[in-house]
């Protein structure tokens, strides 16, 4: 297997100087399937969710349950005696801190999402992706299957899903007649 590499060098956009373009781009890994190793793990850095990105998320979703948005009702007849911050929100804040730029990837699709404990205004949060396993699935694309673990605190879980995505072959050569769809092309198999 050759090193992952991170910073692509292939998108040198023409709308900025060309010495800029020159630039790797930083967060935008050009790995393959080949690249992936089942087992892997990365960690995220931690981050406080605020009750202002919190209820900016509300916002922008319409999600005015009196749980996430409304004080005297959290604390007074809620469950949990103050308010919680939407598991929409906590599943994107969590996979978005270990979320990786892969120009060769494309999401595929979520398994097992499950809010295990609650998240509060004011929790600290981190992410802990591992790359569970893959298989051939098309001509050009296999699958990658990551599990996503969010934690508050110093390691309580509070989430958990599967991620799928295909990601380019380096060389679909070396799968062919391996894919479960191998007659289709990724295109092929949207319709």
């Amino acid at each position: 297997m050759s090193t992952p590499t991170v910073g692509v060098h292939s998108t040198n956009p023409t709308t900025m100087p060309s010495e800029h373009a020159r630039l790797p781009v930083w967060n935008a890994e050009n790995w393959f399937y080949e690249d992936f190793e089942v087992g892997h793990k990365i960690r995220s850095l931690r981050r406080t969710i605020s009750e202002g990105e919190s209820m900016q998320f509300n916002a922008l979703v319409t999600d005015m349950h009196p749980y996430v948005a409304d004080e005297i009702f959290a604390t007074t007849e809620g469950q949990f005696g103050r308010r919680l911050v939407a598991g929409a929100f906590v599943f994107s804040a969590g996979l978005g801190l270990v979320a990786t730029n892969c120009i060769n990837a494309f999401s595929y699709g979520y398994d097992k999402l499950r809010f295990i404990k609650p998240t509060f205004i004011g929790d600290t949060i981190y992410a802990i992706r591992t790359n569970m396993e893959k298989r051939p699935k098309y001509k050009e694309l296999g699958l990658i299957r990551a599990s996503y673990e969010v934690f508050k605190g110093e390691g309580e879980l509070v989430l958990y899903c599967e991620h799928l995505q295909t990601v380019k072959y380096r060389n679909p050569a070396d799968f062919e007649g391996q894919a479960r769809d191998s007659g289709q092309t990724a295109k092929t198999a949207e319709k």
